[in-house]
């Protein structure tokens, strides 16, 4: 399966089948991202460095004003689109099967996670993935130890405080805090 065809089957948003074709490629890309991940985050990686190897990672062209601390941690890599001027803080994961989508000039604090995947809730079908994208908009703040679940899309210049588990969609300019995240105030 080639990864456009695999990527077009998770962007579907419709369940992936334990045991399919796109499962098994899933067992492949991940193996390629752990090789990838292992040379970010294991050895001292030049800025220029990092950016080349995110760039494989995701397979797109490098985006030179991309600034990553590592470590950073993802089970695929290839369902990632990144902005300019983006700062992804220490400790990130990206679960990225279902899609991420990161605007321009977005700051992600240390430890953040985008989850876009969930199981079925019956167990009779709980190995099958359900894929959500996650879209988060230019000029977006995302506070240290953030989880945002799948489907989710943060407007853009809004912040999300520290700790936040974010659940449903976060509209632009507004400050959003908590478990699960609320609106706390609408910015300037």
């Amino acid at each position: 399966m080639e990864l456009k065809e695999y990527l077009d089957i998770f962007n579907k948003g419709e369940p992936v089948k334990a045991g399919s074709e796109a499962m098994a490629m899933s067992d492949v890309y991940t193996q390629e991202a752990l090789k990838i991940t292992m040379q970010m985050n294991n050895t001292y990686q030049p800025p220029r460095a990092l950016q080349k190897l995110f760039a494989q990672l995701t397979n797109t062209p490098v985006n030179k004003t991309l600034r990553l601390i590592p470590p950073f941690y993802t089970d695929c890599g290839k369902n990632i689109h990144i902005g300019k001027n983006v700062f992804i803080n220490t400790g990130c994961t990206m679960q990225d099967q279902g899609g991420i989508e990161i605007g321009d000039d977005v700051l992600i604090g240390h430890h953040a996670t985008f989850a876009t995947l969930n199981h079925d809730p019956s167990p009779e079908k709980r190995a099958d993935l359900i894929p959500a994208p996650i879209h988060i908009g230019n000029k977006v703040w995302i506070g240290a130890n953030v989880t945002i679940t799948p489907g989710v899309t943060i407007g853009e210049g809004a912040i999300i405080a520290a700790g936040a588990v974010v659940t449903k969609d976060v509209p632009a300019q507004a400050l959003f805090g908590g478990v699960p995240a609320k609106m706390i105030k609408m910015l300037d």
